[in-house]
């Protein structure tokens, strides 16, 4: 199977890789697609460049395989749907091979919002990464629209190419990626357990989120 994360990544930090390397290995993916948006739809534009968000995700993925950085949204430019990069992974993977696309739970809750959203069950399984203690068995915790396609495994996702919904629950990081900026803006050097070294070391010597003077 094969997966891919999507995100702003601004910057990317250990609360966006060990739980997608959790995911990895429970479901033994080959790969993890981690691919930076060019134009966000749903939040503020980054303050990083493309470019400058790309590069710190190729820093960072080597020390978490099967990761991998993938600059398809960026090459692509405007704003970066989801349904048009599975659509681009999905030919290049062929039409019977698994395809994950991993999400928070939030992100899952507001999917009817996104663009050509009924689109991606024929692409791709939705994984939905929950924290410990949610149960998918909660009344109000799984939508009408998704109820239907709920998985209880990897083996059911590996047995056909889209269309399922599994819930898995992940280790959570109190990380958060405004916390960062902020203290980086204030001329702080972070935890060293929030980022990655080669991640704060391109933040640095490119002056990333540094607020003039600071």
């Amino acid at each position: 199977m094969i997966g891919v994360l999507g995100g702003t990544f601004d910057p990317i930090h250990y609360g966006h890789l060990r739980p997608a390397h959790e995911v990895c290995r429970r479901l033994a993916l080959e790969v993890l697609h981690v691919v930076p948006a060019s134009i966000p739809p749903h939040r503020p534009p980054p303050l990083a460049a493309p470019e400058q968000r790309l590069r710190m995700v190729a820093l960072a993925v080597p020390e978490f395989p099967p990761l991998a950085a993938d600059d398809r949204e960026i090459r692509r430019g405007g704003i970066s749907y989801t349904a048009p990069t599975l659509e681009s992974l999905r030919a290049e993977i062929g039409a019977e091979t698994p395809l994950c696309f991993v999400l928070g739970s939030d992100a899952f809750a507001g999917l009817p919002a996104w663009h050509r959203w009924q689109e991606i069950f024929d692409l791709a399984h939705l994984v939905v990464m929950r924290r410990p203690g949610a149960s998918m068995h909660e009344a109000d915790s799984v939508p009408l629209w998704a109820a239907g396609r709920l998985c209880r495994g990897a083996e059911e996702l590996a047995s056909r190419p889209a269309g399922g919904v599994l819930y898995l629950t992940v280790t959570p990081l109190d990380i958060a990626a405004t916390r960062l900026r902020e203290q980086i803006a204030r001329g702080q050097t972070p935890d060293p357990g929030q980022l990655p070294p080669a991640v704060w070391d391109y933040i640095r010597a490119n002056r990333i989120y540094r607020r003039s003077g600071a």
